[in-house]
């Protein structure tokens, strides 16, 4: 990566030593993923990006719903935009979420990863690349296995992984396979993922 690139992804994004949380998630993911952004503060400094098994007949009401549970600025990932801090941005029914070398939203086609697109292993690979150091990923409850190999990446790239824990899953597939790759540095309950993020994100910000 040039410094050039390096700049742009990381201008908007000042004195924060985590610039994305790459979110993915399957069955029970729109409660857990709600309750998650509910207690995130409205000055939280990194961009939250979600990906959420969808049907791709229909269209996704998602940024709706969960503007409903935060404070955050919520909205359907565009094709081209650059993520920014502070916003919620939320998957496309039938398409991978990547985001790009410049923090740049990229809508694809690609095929279905585990049965799902848009697929978190997806979305965390891209991440993984663009963003290294500076991403977390997390795991919520959903089926099929997907994220693991997104896991893989966020790791080798030096990201942090956290993954809900089984008492809280509606469903451990997900979080399983990734627990199941030995690179997952936290495993925890719903209702302690926020505070969590809140720490790694913004204690170093607040410094």
């Amino acid at each position: 990566m040039t410094q050039v690139q390096q700049d742009r992804i990381f201008s908007h994004f000042p004195n924060v030593a985590f610039n994305l949380v790459a979110i993915a998630a399957s069955t029970g993911g729109l409660k857990a993923i709600c309750q998650i952004l509910s207690t995130i503060p409205s000055d939280f400094p990194s961009a939250i990006v979600i990906v959420q098994h969808l049907s791709g007949r229909h269209r996704s009401y998602m940024a709706e719903i969960l503007s409903k549970c935060t404070t955050l600025r919520v909205k359907q990932a565009e094709q081209g935009e650059i993520v920014c801090a502070g916003t919620v941005y939320t998957c496309v029914p039938d398409k991978h979420l990547l985001v790009n070398l410049g923090g740049i939203v990229c809508l694809s086609d690609e095929p279905k990863v585990k049965f799902s697109r848009p697929a978190g292993d997806k979305l965390f690979t891209s991440v993984a690349l663009s963003y290294k150091t500076r991403a977390v990923a997390v795991v919520l409850t959903g089926k099929d296995g997907d994220g693991s190999l997104g896991v893989l990446d966020i790791k080798k790239y030096g990201g942090i992984v956290i993954a809900q824990d089984e008492a809280t899953s509606e469903c451990f597939s997900m979080p399983s396979a990734a627990i199941d790759t030995g690179k997952v540095d936290m495993v925890l309950p719903l209702d302690m993922i926020s505070e969590q993020l809140v720490n790694l994100v913004m204690r170093p910000y607040a410094a």
